[in-house]
């Protein structure tokens, strides 16, 4: 028999159970756009929600429970890189990505405060919010603890908006509450909240009867990955460095922790080996990632294009790699043609990959066992040629000479966005 030394501190079952525990990778995804002033100036190189301080967003993500860890700026957008996932803001929108048991809508009041009192900002025209099912549902809490849960704080916010379940109710499946004003006439009901936020009315409205203008494509694709290969997860742990010398006292659990600095050097060393960084090209990416201890992975990458008229945009990827819940997740929101000819004779080449190269190219990276792929466009206005027609095949053609077989497969059309989601496995 042995006996605890009461000087030293004891780790309690419920520490050595929070130790033990899984970690919830798939991610809780909310975006929230916001209706632009009717002018704004041009000397103003960062307005609206870019012109926030940091200190206040980092207020509003305490609240979430996760903390930044670095930005990186573009002409566009900010991209923070966060302990649990990202967090993006453009001028007018942003896009808040959290995984783990982060509480990601209970940041929703907090954000719409900042708006108002920051930025003036007191009308939204469309907010998203989705995420896969979870692995470890019991784990969660808030809202978080059941969709039906987060679907009735989503509709006091916001009343009107609807709710979708997509896929498998028993195996992988997808989940999406949405709701945009810009595709419906007249005015939603107000907000609850004491800032009296409201929808908008539709774009028409508010520009006392002028012609709407077009809205540039809204896109985002979602690669959702688990049960990665041994191989691949095995990149994504980054054991502290054996001593050299076994007379020398050896390092404590603290010294070994990486810097921020070295988190970051190893994990931009990592993308290149892995091929991360050359996704899409390197001389239109400005990349950023770290290496968690001892195991994990994150890395935002913002997506400059030389013609200034379409966009910037980005993508980011999540790793879990541990054995029994491992996951990968890409996403991104620049488009891509659904092959390299586009399908279209009159096609001109493009410097981003299409989606059939894309999809590989990210697959090749984790090789996992299951995959769930969703593409959400817009299709508002109809003179946009969506690319949902031919997602599918997109999808299948690229996943079959890997080895994988399609599992599901589901096209919706909502107001104003198509979605394809399908489902493969090896």
């Amino acid at each position: 028999m042995s006996s605890l030394d009461p000087t030293e501190p004891q780790i309690t079952s419920t520490d050595q159970e929070t130790i033990n525990a899984p970690f919830e990778g798939p991610e809780k995804l909310l975006e929230i756009w916001f209706q632009p002033p009717p002018v704004v100036p041009d000397e103003v190189e960062r307005h609206g929600l870019r012109s926030v301080p940091r200190e206040k967003w980092e207020e509003m993500l305490d609240i979430v429970r996760c903390k930044v860890l670095n930005v990186i700026q573009g002409k566009e957008l900010d991209a923070y890189l966060l302990s649990e996932s990202s967090f993006f803001i453009y001028s007018y929108k942003l896009i808040l990505k959290t995984c783990g048991t982060t509480l990601n809508l209970l940041g929703l009041p907090r954000i719409l405060e900042i708006a108002r009192e920051e930025c003036g900002l007191t009308s939204v025209t469309k907010c998203f919010y989705s995420r896969k099912s979870f692995m470890f549902p019991e784990r969660q809490s808030g809202p978080h603890r059941d969709w039906k849960d987060e679907v009735g704080y989503l509709d006091k916010l916001f009343p009107g908006g609807a709710a979708y379940t997509v896929g498998k109710m028993n195996g992988d499946h997808w989940l999406l509450w949405l709701i945009d004003s810009t595709t419906v006439s007249g005015s939603a009901p107000p907000s609850p909240l004491q800032h009296r936020l409201h929808m908008t009315t539709t774009l028409a409205n508010q520009t006392n009867g002028d012609e709407q203008e077009e809205e540039p494509l809204d896109y985002t694709l979602e690669i959702l990955m688990s049960n990665l290969s041994a191989s691949s997860r095995q990149n994504f742990y980054f054991p502290p460095p054996e001593p050299t010398d076994p007379e020398v006292e050896q390092p404590t659990t603290e010294e070994m922790t990486s810097s921020p600095a070295e988190a970051r050097e190893k994990a931009l060393e990592l993308s290149e080996r892995l091929g991360i960084s050359s996704i899409f090209p390197a001389s239109l990416t400005q990349l950023d990632a770290y290496a968690f201890d001892p195991c994990g992975y994150s890395a935002n990458a913002v997506i400059t294009p030389k013609k200034q008229s379409i966009g910037e945009g980005y993508w980011t990827i999540h790793v879990t790699p541990e054995e029994g819940w491992s996951y990968a997740s890409f996403e991104c929101n620049v488009p891509s043609p659904p092959s390299s000819d586009g399908g279209d004779p009159s096609y001109q080449p493009s410097p981003y990959p299409s989606l059939h190269t894309l999809i590989q190219r990210v697959v090749d990276i984790f090789q996992p066992g299951n995959i769930s792929i969703t593409l959400f466009v817009s299709n508002n206005p109809p003179s946009h040629n969506s690319p949902i027609e031919t997602a599918q095949c997109t999808f299948r053609t690229a996943l079959q000479s890997k080895g994988y077989k399609r599992t599901d497969k589901i096209t919706y059309e909502f107001s104003g966005y198509d979605l394809a989601f399908a489902s493969f496995k090896l």
